[in-house]
């Protein structure tokens, strides 16, 4: 399928930066901590990546995992030594080797968000788990969006469905195993505003279905056939993670 093609990287980045910045951003952010908070405690291992656009929104603060590293697709001022900068469709991590990995709204402007997500599949190890957060077009912000309604940069994003991306996680022989939403009010700041819509916030809490403006996804890989264990230790690097080596040489070869 196609997606919708999203901005550069040079002119995303200041754009998502400025948003999360702004009220609705961080009351979206409150959210998903309080959400990141409950579940990565119940996650253990040794390595988690965090795949996000801002350097300065870490969400595994709560997770007991001991080595923790983020992901951006440019270099940022103010990044620590354990950043990656690299775009998420090509993960420098070998496969088989993140316990924990959650993609911050990574599939809501990635180029090809299912090549994002098959990434992330690949360099978690059997029983690791996922957490992803996304938009959720089953919203009032889904709704705003196709009415036009422009909320920059976030009308831009996929707003890929839940229906859509447990497909992509069975495709990928992970398990989902909770889902939540968050945010059911419409994508507005004013306070006067928002008391007057307060019913339609109210309606939308008592759906059965997630149709807050978030969707957060926590899965489960799960590989038949595999048996959990752990590799062999290897030879210390530079930034203590498992990066991906390069392919050998087919030169030199003798036929």
């Amino acid at each position: 399928m196609k997606f919708t093609e999203q901005l550069p990287y040079s002119r995303l980045v200041p754009l998502l930066h400025h948003w999360f910045d702004s009220p609705l951003g961080q009351e979206l952010l409150q959210q998903e901590q309080a959400f990141a908070e409950e579940v990565l405690p119940r996650l253990f291992g040794y390595h988690l990546l965090q795949a996000g656009w801002d350097h300065r929104q870490p969400l595994f603060s709560a997770s007991p995992v001991s080595r923790k590293y983020m992901l951006i697709p440019q270099m940022e001022l103010g990044v620590d030594t354990r950043t990656l900068i690299a775009r998420p469709s090509e993960l420098p991590v070998v496969t088989n080797e993140m316990d924990v990995v959650i993609l911050h709204h990574i599939l809501d402007y990635a180029d090809n968000p299912h090549q994002v997500l098959r990434e992330a599949a690949r360099v978690l190890r059997p029983g690791g788990h996922l957490l992803s957060f996304s938009f959720n077009p089953s919203s009032y912000w889904g709704l705003w969006r196709l009415f036009g309604r422009r909320v920059p940069p976030v009308q831009g994003g996929h707003f890929i469905s839940q229906g859509r991306l447990h497909d992509w996680l069975g495709l990928l022989e992970m398990t989902e195993l909770e889902t939540r939403s968050a945010c059911y009010h419409l994508p507005i700041v004013s306070e006067r505003w928002r008391r007057r819509l307060r019913p339609f916030e109210a309606c939308s809490r008592r759906l059965p279905l997630n149709s807050g403006a978030v969707l957060m996804v926590l899965a489960r890989k799960d590989v038949a056939g595999m048996t959990l264990l752990r590799p062999e230790k290897k030879q210390q690097r530079l930034m203590g993670i498992p990066v991906a080596e390069p392919k050998p040489s087919a030169r030199g070869k003798t036929i």
